[in-house]
Parts: C-alpha cells; structure tokens; sequence
C-alpha cells in the first residue's frame, strides 16, 4: 500500500542531497512525495547535528510534527541524519513521539524503515557503517530548477579540533569522476544553469583514491557539459593547489568565488584547534589567488571565541578582516561540542564568545558596504530568481553571491524577465546592505 510521505531537510547543502536521494528511493517504491504534513502518512525529518543549536532547531521542528501527530494529522515520524547518528540513545529516550531513527550510514535504508514504522512495533534504529556507506544514486531535487549541487565526496579527515564531522561522516572518500561526470551530465540535461560543487573539502578530492589532486582534472571535465555557471564550496587553504589555481583563473564557468573557511587568523589558536595553516600563509594565499583570479570574491567563516582567544587575539581577528577585505564571511560564536577536543580547552563563555560575534560582524559589514560602494555604475550578469510583490522589484544573484547564504540583488525591469533567466543589471545603489539596479 503506497504511503504519503513528507520530507524536511535541515542544515547543509550535503545533507540536502541526502534528502533528494531519500526521496527518490520513497518515490521509486511507489510511495507520494507531499508537500505539507498534514495528512501525510510519515514525516522524515532529515537533521544536523553540527552544532548544539542545530540540534536543538531539529526538536523544535520535530515537537511541531509530534502535535499534529497527536492531532491526527500525521500517523509516523521518522528522524534522519546527523541529530539522529550523534544522539541516537537521547533522541529514542528523550523524545518518545519519534517511531524510529536512521542515522548518516543507513539513508539507503529508508525505504525499509519506512515499512517498518508504518506497521508499527520495534521502533527501527539504523546506523549502518559511516565509512563505506554509499554516496551515489538518483535524486528529486529539491532546488529551484536552475541551480543544483553536486556532492564530489563525504566525510572529513582533517579532524579540526573544534567539529564533530569526522564522528557523523566517517572518513574523507571521493567519488569516482566517471560516477560524478554521469550525475553532473543528468543535471545539465535537466536545465540545471548553475552547478554548486559541494563537499566538506573539496580541495582534497581525489587524493584518498590515487594519492593526486583531481579537482582541477574534474572541473575541467564539468565545464565541457552546458553550464552557465560552476561554483565551489569548501576549499581547505592549505590544499589549493597551482594546477586548480590556473584552471580556475582560465576557465570562465568557474565563477571567480572561492568559499574558503579559515576560522581564524591567530597562529596559536590554528594550531590549536588542528589547522594546518598559518596567517602568513593565509594571508600570501589571498594575495596569490587575487593577483591570478580577476574580479575574486572571497568567502570565509569565522569563529570567535575560540579555546585560546582573548582580547588580543580577537583585535588580531577584527583587524585581519580589515587588512585583507574578504567580502563574504560568516561569523559564529564557538559552541564547545561534546565529544571534540577544544570542548575541554579553556575558552571564553557563550555570553562573550557571541558579544565579540557581533563586533566581528559589524567590522565585516563596513567591508561589505566599502565593497558594495565599489560596483556602483557596473554592469553585472545576474541569475534572476523571481520578483517581489511588496519591493515591486525583480531579484537574483551574480556570480558574487551563493545561494541561501549570500545576498540578493533587487533590479527593475521594463521587460519581465523569466525566473532561471540570465540578464545583465546596472548597478546603480543598496539597499540593507544588498546591491539594487536596473536592467539593461
């Protein structure tokens, strides 16, 4: 008997693809994929447990779906992912309304557990092997259908001190290109414009399989498929190599926008926490790659707080950031995780690790602003991705925002152009810290 089967995906962009191969096995087995809970048979809740508060974000979703449950909208709730293999004892005991969990070595599994739940009894708790579980397999994407991400590898094995991936990925395993350059040739054929290069360290692809770089070999391959746009996220500093530089620097689908994750400056707390790098070579790193990369926007993350910041090492931080102008950086407070090593180092408390978060992102917002000032009077193409009744005003990206975690930028248009469509926006202003312009 096929069943109506909701799905909600919390976190990353990795974990999204989890989901969209979850859905498509559901759907293969002849089950309905809905929209809304209510009245579904079973709700999926597809969590992240990277942080204390992605976790805690996950049982806020999962009580609202435990009182349409008891409401009778909704008979089953499945958890999923990396909440669900973090805390698999808590989640079982602490939250009773859950039928049943598969944790990050056992997403082939749904399909079976769902027939488990349905039937009701032993609630099923699957946490298959995180090592060698499989990455591949078809997917309903869950993206606008201009843009999709494609994940080239899983886990980590750079064990920063302060992260708790390695425990719920498993170990770092790249996929084979043959495999990549068949799914990325699927996501073409479907009208995907741009494609988003994803995993915990791209950089590092390939080397568990031959021991070389394979990144730039791969994103040559990929920018002979019909792409608009090819951009990458996460790249580890110390592993950027000259060959990727230059391929890069030379191949213009390859958006000019590196996502590289530094999380400080401060050399004693880089190698405290398990980083390879250093500020110098950080620093010559951003000097090389905007020397060779024209038009480069760089994105970091930033953690402040960290085991070993005090005040000194935080103005270190603040004034890294105005030296070296990086135009996109998250900023979060260190949240000491159980089970990780820094947890257990002396650090400063939540209360002052998110103070200095908010002077981080002040000094981060006056570079932005500098930069956005920058771009007055451009002209930029920009990925429309609809309009806003309320602004009256059309918005879309440029190569220099990502998806879900950059800005917008808001044009007019005398002619409509089509949500997916590529057209080119003077830059004339900004509005909230956002680029606004007109269509030419």
């Amino acid at each position: 008997m096929p069943y109506k089967v909701y799905f909600l995906s919390l976190g990353c962009a990795k974990n999204q693809v989890n989901c969209e191969q979850m859905m498509s096995l559901v759907q293969s087995a002849g089950h309905e994929i809905v929209a809304d809970p209510s009245g579904a048979d079973a709700a999926v809740v597809n969590t992240c447990g990277f942080l204390a508060s992605a976790c805690e974000e996950a049982i806020g979703h999962i009580l609202d779906l435990a009182e349409l449950k008891r409401a009778g909208g909704l008979k089953k709730i499945l958890v999923t992912g990396c909440m669900a293999q973090r805390y698999k004892e808590d989640v079982l005991e602490e939250l009773p309304e859950i039928d049943g969990i598969l944790g990050t070595g056992s997403y082939g599994d749904i399909v079976q557990a769902l027939d488990q739940v349905m039937e009701g009894g032993l609630r099923p708790c699957r946490l298959g092997n995180i090592h060698t579980a499989p990455q591949n397999g078809p997917r309903i994407l869950s993206t606008p259908p201009w843009y999709a991400y494609l994940r080239i590898a899983e886990g980590c094995d750079n064990h920063c001190a302060y992260c708790v991936i390695p425990s719920l990925r498993g170990k770092y395993r790249s996929r084979p290109m043959g495999e990549l350059l068949d799914e990325a040739a699927e996501l073409s054929a479907a009208g995907v414009k741009e494609l988003l290069v994803i995993a915990q360290d791209i950089t590092r692809y390939g080397t568990d399989l031959n021991g070389e770089h394979q990144l730039a070999a791969l994103l040559r391959e990929l920018a002979g498929l019909d792409f608009h746009w090819i951009r990458l996220h996460y790249l580890y500093p110390d592993e950027i190599t000259e060959e990727l530089i230059e391929t890069i620097a030379s191949e213009p689908k390859i958006l000019p926008y590196l996502d590289i994750p530094i999380q400080h400056c401060n050399d004693g707390i880089l190698k405290a926490m398990n980083r390879r790098d250093t500020k110098e070579s950080i620093r010559t790193l951003f000097k090389t790659l905007r020397q060779r990369i024209p038009g480069l926007v760089l994105r970091t993350s930033l953690i402040t707080g960290l085991p070993g910041e005090g005040e000194a090492e935080f103005e270190e931080l603040c004034d890294f950031l105005r030296e070296q102008k990086i135009e996109r950086a998250g900023v979060f407070p260190f949240s000491p995780e159980e089970g990780t090593r820094a947890a257990k180092m002396e650090h400063a408390d939540a209360e002052e690790a998110a103070r200095r978060a908010e002077i981080a992102v002040d000094v981060q917002s006056g570079v932005m602003d500098e930069y956005n000032e920058s771009l007055l009077g451009e002209e930029r193409e920009v990925l429309c991705e609809g309009f806003d009744s309320q602004a009256q005003m059309f918005y879309g990206r440029s190569y220099a925002e990502s998806p879900e975690i950059d800005g917008r930028i808001w044009f007019t248009a005398e002619e409509t152009p089509e949500p997916g469509a590529f057209v080119t926006v003077r830059l004339t202003g900004v509005m909230d810290g956002e680029l606004t312009g007109e269509r030419v």
